[in-house]
């Protein structure tokens, strides 16, 4: 091997241990402050010598974050189910479907995605009031659908796209219509894709915080990024650092589970269609 190759292979895997200890680091410094409480948290240590486990139980016996977990998990689950369910069936139209119009319509879908939050905040507001679903999970699910709809349809009808046209055809002619060709035909080759969009989604749903805290009052109905938002101290200038990281590794830890068990899908969703043969 030469010396600038062995040059090269060097300083990839050094950008390789770079980049893990950019992302990772976070997560292992939340850790680490979440043991410390008072003026430990101001020392900078690797690993803290009296590790303070009464900031995890602080976080569930101060404030109902227990009900707070349910209520991120219901929503989030509910709004993936709605999404892929809608999407799948969305992007049957501008995936397989020759019609005139159909670039624009994804470009629609498209740049439904990229509007801020806050721009559609008073108009939500006032749908939710409309519909009487203010204060309850319902109105987040609903809220939501406008972040995680527009992407999952647009990954979802791209995926579609790439599907054989012959399996399509070959059940047509066999007497299928469209929702058996989607549901028996397209659906079994589409899991990787539906993991990718689901997963993305879910994330997307478990950390919002704009529609939360705007849409829900009581502390029966709040999620878990508003229920860290509103951790308070003693006083109002002391904010409980500790157990803020306490309850931010508790809500990070079920993303990272689902990451890791889904990993090879979302490998394979993500590169679904990269490369033609």
């Amino acid at each position: 091997m030469t010396a600038r190759r062995l040059v090269g292979r060097f300083l990839f895997y050094l950008l390789v241990a770079a980049i893990v200890v950019y992302t990772v680091f976070p997560f292992y410094w939340a850790i680490v402050s979440s043991l410390k409480e008072g003026s430990a948290l101001y020392k900078v240590e690797a690993i803290p010598p009296h590790p303070a486990w009464g900031n995890y139980v602080a976080v569930f016996r101060q404030q109902s974050f227990a009900r707070n977990i349910l209520n991120s998990v219901v929503v989030s689950a509910a709004v993936v189910a709605v999404s892929l369910l809608l999407s799948v069936t969305a992007s049957y139209a501008p995936g397989r479907v020759e019609f005139r119009g159909r670039s624009l319509l994804l470009l629609t879908i498209l740049a439904v995605s990229m509007f801020p939050q806050v721009a559609v905040l008073s108009g939500m507001f006032e749908l939710v009031s409309w519909l009487g679903l203010y204060d309850t999970l319902s109105s987040l699910i609903v809220s939501y659908l406008i972040l995680t709809l527009p992407f999952t349809t647009w990954v979802l009808t791209t995926f579609v796209r790439e599907l054989p046209r012959e399996l399509e055809e070959a059940a047509l002619v066999d007497g299928a219509r469209p929702w058996t060709v989607i549901t028996r035909v397209f659906m079994p080759l589409m899991w990787p894709a539906l993991a990718t969009t689901g997963l993305l989604a879910f994330i997307a749903a478990w950390n919002e915080l704009m529609f939360a805290i705007t849409f829900t009052l009581s502390d029966r109905r709040r999620t878990v990024p508003v229920a860290i938002a509103l951790i308070s101290g003693a006083s109002q200038f002391e904010l409980p650092w500790g157990r803020v990281m306490a309850a931010s590794v508790i809500v990070t830890v079920p993303v990272v589970v689902l990451v890791l068990i889904f990993q090879r899908r979302i490998v394979s969703g993500l590169t679904a269609g990269a490369v033609k043969g």
